[in-house]
């Protein structure tokens, strides 16, 4: 029976990135992606049914448009992917089943993805435009602020841990709002700070230590291969360096650390 909740669980993920894959190409364009039919970036095509069934229409299409037989970015079927697996190992690292099914889990479970679908966004947006998006700030704002109230009301949870949180997260947004009405633009490190204020306030204190030392880590290892790369090209055209999208490693590696510490709460 388990199994069966597992493969639901998988196509839902799969089903969840095909829209995180058209979220991240229309919320930088102002687009709608909720009203709006999908369509080839390419021809403007409005795909049908059979072209939009996660993973399945990439592999039957060979990876082209129907129509326009343009190339479609694997990004697409990667994000799809990842995003079934991660919605499975969420659920495995929680131990959700038939068995151990109660009202905690099972909030916890729908939250939990909640906050994970607004990390897949974020990182895709980030990774491509090195931008923290503010609709889904406010996305992550409303998700956790209804969820830290069940904690509050329902589990009887510390609300002074939140309040400080809460309070920070104020200060750091009004510190961004004055910058912008100077700058007429975001500060980029102080909605890093916001993101991960936001994941202080979802994920234990230690998860969120791990996800700053692996982010760290993983922008070293990347900045060194760079380096490494740079180095071995015989002519090295002087172009401008791409900012570091800080925000896209610290929503991948703050996934990967939620998972890894669930695992060890859940079966220790």
């Amino acid at each position: 029976m388990n199994i069966i909740i597992y493969i639901y669980i998988f196509l839902i993920g799969i089903a969840f990135g095909s829209f995180f894959t058209l979220a991240v190409y229309r919320i930088p364009r102002g687009e709608d992606i909720t009203h709006t039919r999908s369509y080839c970036p390419h021809c403007n095509h409005k795909l049908s049914f059979w072209d939009m069934i996660p993973l399945f229409s990439y592999i039957f299409l060979r990876g082209k448009c129907r129509y326009c037989k343009k190339k479609i970015r694997p990004r697409y079927f990667i994000l799809e992917l990842c995003s079934g697996l991660v919605f499975v190992l969420f659920a495995l690292s929680i131990k959700l089943g038939i068995q151990t099914l109660n009202i905690s889990i099972i909030s916890y479970f729908i939250f939990g993805l909640l906050y994970i679908a607004g990390l897949f966004i974020m990182s895709g947006i980030d990774n491509e435009k090195v931008q923290i998006q503010s609709e889904i700030i406010l996305y992550l704002v409303i998700v956790e602020s209804i969820y830290i109230i069940y904690l509050c009301i329902v589990e009887n949870a510390n609300i002074y841990r939140y309040v400080i949180y809460l309070v920070l997260l104020v200060i750091l947004t009004t510190i961004n709002t004055v910058y912008y009405k100077k700058k007429l633009k975001n500060n980029y490190t102080i909605d890093c700070l916001i993101l991960l204020t936001l994941m202080l306030m979802f994920t234990y204190e230690y998860c969120s230590i791990l996800t700053v030392i692996f982010t760290l880590l993983a922008i070293a290892i990347k900045l060194l291969i760079d380096k490494i790369q740079e180095k071995r090209a015989k002519y090295v055209k002087k172009t401008k360096k791409k900012e570091i999208p800080a925000g896209f490693y610290l929503c991948v590696t703050n996934i990967i650390t939620l998972i890894a510490t669930n695992f060890m709460i859940f079966y220790r």
